[in-house]
């Protein structure tokens, strides 16, 4: 193990941070008997209502069942905001006001329960949280090595680069990359996929394949246990 903990950012939103990071999640604690691994996610946007009544976020669902663990929602985010939308202006709406300083407070008590933690970010790399800091901040401020999943459709050069170079300028190590098939029709995704690999330097952890239609997650519900076992199994952990 070579970090108490990594920050997860994708390229954009919709790209497969959660699967990712569920995956990641997965391998580890499978990787060493008795380590226990847990998710964290500073901020979610948009809930829903499962048939009990409970209100859910499925990203945070996804988190709980990778790691195995009987943990609240509100163990792993302090900030669940209902709509599904940029979540300063969620937040605003509902006179929240999101700050790193909080953030950074509630992942205390989950460092001090694991061996390690793995945040996922929420959208890009770059999503504000309030008018003056944003997600960058907050992974400023944490320190730790950043795993970035690139979503593999067009566009991806684009934004891989630039969410790379916003990484590298706060000074943040990449400790490696996922290319995650989000697209299955994607033209050129080999070619893509190989320009991506000369041009990031950090470590290649894998390309996941665009989950088969048996794993895919159902609208209002967390990723299945299958579906992340699945994606971890194309992931390589060693590299990191």
């Amino acid at each position: 193990m070579k970090a108490s903990g990594y920050f997860v950012t994708g390229t954009d939103t919709e790209v497969g941070k959660t699967l990712i990071a569920c995956a990641l999640i997965f391998k580890m604690k499978n990787s060493m008997a008795g380590l226990k691994v847990s998710g964290f996610k500073p901020v979610v946007a948009g809930t829903y209502q499962n048939e009990t009544g409970q209100t859910c976020n499925e990203d945070l669902l996804s988190l709980i069942a990778a790691s195995g663990l009987k943990q609240s929602q509100t163990d792993i985010c302090p900030c669940i905001l209902s709509t599904p939308a940029a979540p300063h202006l969620v937040a605003k709406e509902m006179g929240i006001q999101l700050s790193v300083a909080s953030m950074l407070a509630a992942l205390e008590p989950v460092k001090a329960q694991f061996n390690t933690v793995v945040v996922e970010g929420a959208g890009g790399f770059l999503v504000p949280l309030n008018e003056e800091e944003s997600l960058g901040d907050f992974a400023s401020s944490l320190g730790w090595p950043v795993i970035l999943v690139v979503g593999m459709r067009l566009g991806c050069l684009n934004h891989a680069l630039c969410t790379l170079e916003a990484i590298e300028r706060r000074g943040l190590k990449v400790a490696g990359w996922v290319a995650n098939t989000i697209d299955p029709q994607m033209s050129h995704k080999e070619a893509n996929l190989l320009d991506l690999q000369q041009r990031i330097k950090a470590p290649f952890l894998g390309c996941v394949p665009h989950l088969p239609s048996e794993l895919q997650k159902r609208i209002n519900a967390p990723y299945s246990l299958a579906a992340i076992e699945w994606s971890a199994g194309h992931l390589d952990w060693l590299a990191l």
